[in-house]
């Protein structure tokens, strides 16, 4: 059989063998979330004058009409079959052009990763990065993908209450930067109308509405509660907490859990966590007594520092191959010793990935 494909360095088409013969096999990603799954081609081409192409041309002009059909019916994600991309910083003889930010958001596969709770504080600080100062760089379809993804991040914590804390800050720095770009700059940074951005602007305003007034259930047990166990074990489970708002709010909770909050220990086995031996001898913060206050040194050192980032699972970016993927999902890999060639990419590492 002829290899046939608009290049020569391509892969060729697919082909699959009907009653009628060979038909060629056109991929348009996996299965899309609703059920807009068949579209008759009739409905498509009926007012078009679709019928004046004839062979490739009309089949080309009817798979674009069938993707703009799916992109304007449906909310949805539009899937790939492959959940890893290649990024390519710059053109060579065999490939020409580079990967975007915005491609990189359509092909990853974040609509799904937002229902793992190992991957939803990742991508939930990828797309605050993101609404700080990337959200211009993203092309329209990319920024459809980016609000949709938002708003179905938005309702797992409405339905879950999983961190809203995280989510209140993503909506907050979200709003601001819409606020400057949409009514201070204009439109000629904005891909779309800016009537567009503005009714998103109060569809993000509703969002942070419905978190404001969110409020967790008491669940009621009848078995064994937080507070049933033993003190060294509850200061343990709060030592294992990065978080020092999560220590903070847990203890508000109960007088006992209050006294355990402010151990200076506990303080400072965070402190060690987030920062480096260097850190403390520059800001070192003393208490009336001349001993170390490692809880106000924690947020004098947050205020100079970058803290360490720490999240169930990560993006990965293969150093043989230049591919960036979901360590479960895999990639095809062509080293002897592909384990070696991975690297974890933190969120700020998957933005300057796709500076130019």
């Amino acid at each position: 059989m002829p290899f046939l494909g608009k290049d020569w360095r391509s892969p060729g088409w697919s082909w699959t063998k009907t009653e009628h013969g060979w038909k060629r096999i056109i991929f348009y990603g996996h299965e899309l979330e609703d059920n807009n799954r068949d579209i008759d081609l009739k409905q498509l081409c009926s007012d078009n004058k679709e019928n004046l192409f004839v062979g490739d041309v009309c089949e080309l002009a009817i798979t674009k009409r069938k993707k703009d059909f799916y992109n304007n019916n449906t909310k949805s994600q539009f899937v790939f079959r492959d959940k890893w991309i290649y990024v390519q910083r710059g053109s060579t003889k065999e490939r020409h052009g580079y990967c975007t930010l915005g491609e990189a958001i359509n092909r990853l596969d974040f609509s799904s990763a937002i229902q793992d709770l190992r991957r939803f504080n990742y991508v939930a600080k990828l797309f605050q990065l993101i609404a700080r100062s990337q959200l211009t760089n993203l092309s329209g379809a990319a920024q459809k993908n980016y609000f949709n993804i938002l708003e179905k991040i938005v309702r797992k914590v409405v339905e879950d209450q999983y961190n809203p804390r995280l989510v209140k800050d993503l909506l907050h720095d979200l709003s601001s930067t819409l606020h400057s770009l949409a009514i201070h700059v204009g439109r000629c940074v904005l891909v779309g109308n800016v009537n567009i951005w503005l009714c998103r602007l109060e569809t993000i305003l509703k969002w942070q509405q419905q978190l404001n007034n969110l409020q967790i259930p008491k669940q009621l047990r009848n078995g064994l509660s937080f507070n049933d166990l033993p003190l060294h074990m509850q200061n343990k489970i709060l030592c294992n907490l990065s978080d020092a708002y999560d220590i903070i709010n847990v203890g508000q909770t109960t007088p006992t859990l209050q006294i355990l909050s402010e151990d200076r220990m506990l303080w400072k086995k965070l402190c060690h966590f987030h920062f480096a031996d260097k850190q403390f001898c520059r800001n070192l913060v003393l208490s009336k007594s001349d001993n170390v206050d490692w809880k106000l040194m924690y947020f004098t050192l947050q205020k100079h520092y970058p803290m360490k980032e720490q999240y169930g699972d990560t993006l990965h970016f293969c150093k043989h191959c230049s591919i960036l993927f979901w360590k479960e999902c895999d990639h095809p890999c062509t080293a002897n010793d592909p384990d070696s060639c991975l690297m974890p990419v933190s969120p700020q590492h998957f933005i300057d990935l796709f500076k130019f």
